[in-house]
């Protein structure tokens, strides 16, 4: 993520605000130019002066939920480049539903951020029925045996509500044994499944995927059962970024990607803050210079891993520092890192494969 400043007045704005506290000009995000502007009413509409153009909120802004932009066209987009996902959310007349997915929803917007950075596609399911990305976020029926389940069905991810729930969520880390559990966490790890349909199954990758990951074909649903009935093998923090990771290479995946936009984001905002290390206990595998690249155009995993080691020591113990657990409690060996290499890699190709094919249904 990186740091905004107000167009109008040159004050440090953050991503999620809708309003500069200097200036008091409203802002909006414009996905199109990772730009957070201020802006000016123009008949009923925005506009931007900095980017000279004609704007909307997302509809989904009349419910504290969106602080998005869409170009104003006579019948264009009601939803913004990351709304039009959705295609469930809770009933929102109920105010406990309505907090929580105004919370899922910033979340949410953080995960395309990355996605939109990186240049993947984001087909609807309108535009790519069999494929396409959506989102539901259900909440519990209280009448039905069993709680909505997080997970990712070809294309379809569904969110428990009430994963946005702090307590709740608590209570089911330390039910399950993880060391981490956040939304945004659960969006990159099941956007990393929709990513493995559209850019490892049968395709060119799948040969160097079995060879990094294993072989998807052995039965997911024996291999979860499997999992919980005995945990992870020993020693499996060697191979693997997770114990979770270890129960099928699907998740293997899964797990990486997630960790791979953790990375590859909270190095942007390192840079963006222009944050360097010298620790005086002079050692060198925590020092860190300023990042002076973008870490999402970076095509070398390791060049990210380089800064990440020493900010992940400098988070954990500042974290420590105020008593609140480490905020990235994971070991990254050299296995693990050539499955973010992968990841990179493959990330970077659907890039450029999705830049092609822009430039030819524009015709240029």
């Amino acid at each position: 993520m990186k740091l905004f400043s107000c167009d109008h007045c040159g004050n440090t704005v953050y991503f999620e605000n809708a309003v500069c506290e200097r200036c008091g000009h409203v802002l909006g995000y414009a996905p199109e130019h990772n730009a957070l502007v201020s802006l000016e009413p123009d008949n009923g509409a925005w506009t931007s002066p900095a980017l000279g153009t004609n704007y909307v909120f997302c509809a989904n802004q009349a419910h504290g939920a969106c602080n998005w932009l869409v170009p104003a066209a006579p019948g264009g987009d009601v939803y913004c480049a990351a709304c039009r996902h959705n295609e469930t959310i809770p009933a929102i007349a109920d105010p406990l539903n309505l907090g929580r997915w105004q919370t899922i929803e910033r979340a949410k917007k953080r995960l395309f951020y990355s996605l939109i950075r990186l240049g993947l596609p984001l087909h609807t399911r309108s535009e790519d029925p069999g494929h396409g990305l959506a989102f539901r976020f259900l909440a519990d029926d209280q009448a039905a045996p069993e709680r909505v389940m997080t997970g990712h069905d070809n294309g379809i991810i569904t969110i428990a509500l009430a994963e946005a729930d702090d307590a709740e969520r608590e209570y089911r880390r330390t039910r399950m044994g993880e060391p981490y559990r956040t939304l945004l966490g659960h969006f990159r790890h099941e956007i990393g499944h929709h990513f493995w349909d559209l850019l490892v199954a049968g395709g060119p990758h799948l040969a160097r995927f079995r060879e990094l990951f294993g072989d998807e074909r052995a039965d997911y649903g024996q291999a979860l059962e499997a999992h919980y009935a005995n945990g992870a093998p020993a020693g499996w923090y060697h191979s693997h970024i997770s114990a979770y990771a270890t129960s099928h290479p699907w998740e293997d995946f899964a797990e990486t990607f997630a960790h791979y936009l953790h990375i590859t984001d909270t190095v942007e905002m390192a840079a963006a803050f222009g944050v360097r290390a010298r620790p005086r206990t002079e050692d060198n595998s925590l020092a860190m210079p300023p990042v002076t690249f973008d870490p999402y155009m970076a095509p070398d995993m390791e060049a990210i891993v380089e800064n990440w080691i020493p900010l992940s020591s400098l988070i954990n113990n500042l974290n420590r520092a105020v008593g609140q657990p480490d905020a990235y409690p994971f070991i990254l060996t050299p296995p693990v890192v050539e499955k973010l290499g992968f990841v990179n890699n493959l990330v970077h190709q659907a890039h450029a494969l999705q830049h092609l094919s822009n430039l030819e249904r524009s015709g240029a």
